[in-house]
């Protein structure tokens, strides 16, 4: 379905999850399968149009102005292959319904804290999930791909394929993917989270965090936040039950609240319960090699901001096929703002550019500039811009943090 300002549901199909900012393109294909995506990209290739593509909206980055968006937002295949331990999953599906589907066999998806959120944009931003230490990225575990690429053409691509590894963690900058094949594990239980502590306790939860995270296992993934209200929130996962590795945390002190425990896995949102209405925000962030004391006062300096401190390494810090850059951090910090906010953003990233190696293209949100820092190693920077040039030589997918084709 086609439709056009002034039509019938067309400000519908704009509309997502982030609030700030919206797609202000000129014509929208409401698509519902693979051919609906091939027709709506022939027609932007004909009219010389930007594309961009649209689920759910969380990470809205770079709008489309007067191009083409594509709402797959109703491609919501799903099947799950309990044997294989894989599911296939439509552009438009959610975390929540793969969530449920794989746990009705005991499995379950590496998906991110959001159920919400869609399976094909998180898994292309590379997806640094609940379980990440123990699992890797989301990126690394797709057994294939259905992509439509700028000539129009449906390729299902697997391993082998030279576009396969490029297309995960590239954020959709090689096409529209109409579907993908993921692993799912065999979690069905998992145990987690939050330890919530006031103002007064910040400072000794902050450190204590961190030196706890240099001690524990690798099953075990976790983050602190800071709340614009001045508490601190630690949120943990793991496949295996240790309420013992807490110790360390709760000797901070009193908690406003501990909500750790096993849950059924498909209870697993309530671990970050990350707010699911619709609203606007704006965000950055900066891959750390370290977390150093200075860092840590670094990161409470951003006033006012939701700052989201994640602990990296294990399984991530291992090759995949994925181009996930800069394997090598063991911590992202995200400052998360409204979208009025312009300074907090650089200065953070001036203040922890000490331990920084590069950032995630998946964790900027809004019309935050490109991070001068670098989304990718330089070898697979420019691996990436040869294949954009081969594959996308105009830029036809350039809504996005983009990769620029490569000259000559």
């Amino acid at each position: 379905m086609m439709l056009k300002p002034g039509d019938n549901g067309f400000d519908a199909e704009l509309a997502g999850f982030q609030t700030a900012y919206r797609h202000r393109p000129s014509v929208v294909f409401a698509a519902r399968d693979a051919a609906d995506v091939r027709h709506a990209v022939e027609y932007a290739a004909e009219e010389d149009l930007p594309v961009a593509v649209q689920a759910t909206g969380h990470g809205l980055s770079v709008p489309v102005e007067k191009g083409v968006l594509v709402s797959t937002r109703r491609m919501t295949e799903l099947a799950v292959d309990p044997r294989r331990r894989v599911a296939r999953v439509g552009a438009g599906v959610r975390a929540g319904a793969l969530i449920e589907a794989a746990a009705a066999h005991g499995l379950a998806p590496l998906n991110g804290s959001s159920p919400s959120v869609g399976v094909v944009g998180y898994t292309l931003g590379g997806g640094v999930g609940l379980l990440a230490r123990r699992f890797g990225f989301a990126a690394d575990h797709v057994r294939r791909i259905e992509i439509v690429t700028a000539d129009g053409r449906l390729r299902d691509l697997g391993p082998a394929d030279e576009l396969f590894g490029a297309v995960l963690g590239s954020g959709g900058n090689f096409g529209i993917v109409t579907a993908l094949e993921v692993d799912l594990v065999a979690v069905p239980t998992v145990f987690g989270g939050q330890l919530v502590f006031d103002p007064d306790l910040t400072g000794q939860a902050l450190s204590a965090w961190q030196r706890w995270t240099a001690t524990v296992p690798e099953d075990v993934t976790s983050s602190l936040t800071l709340l614009p209200n001045g508490m601190a929130s630690v949120r943990v996962a793991s496949p295996v039950a240790d309420d013992e590795l807490l110790a360390p945390l709760r000797a901070v002190g009193e908690r406003v609240a501990d909500t750790v425990r096993s849950m059924p896995y498909r209870e697993s949102s309530a671990i970050h319960s990350d707010p699911d209405e619709p609203h606007p925000y704006r965000a950055t962030n900066v891959l750390l090699r370290e977390l150093p004391a200075a860092a840590l006062e670094a990161v409470r300096s951003a006033h006012g901001a939701v700052v989201d401190v994640r602990h990296l390494g294990g399984a991530m810090s291992r090759p995949g096929p994925a181009c996930v850059g800069h394997r090598a951090a063991r911590y992202v910090v995200r400052v998360i703002t409204g979208p009025e906010e312009d300074h907090t953003h650089d200065t953070i990233r001036r203040a922890l550019s000490p331990w920084a190696l590069g950032h995630l293209p998946a964790f900027l949100y809004g019309d935050v500039p490109d991070s001068p820092l670098p989304a990718y190693e330089p070898e697979l920077h420019q691996r990436l811009r040869w294949l954009k040039a081969r594959y996308d030589p105009r830029n036809v997918f350039r809504c996005n943090r983009n990769i620029v084709p490569a000259a000559g």
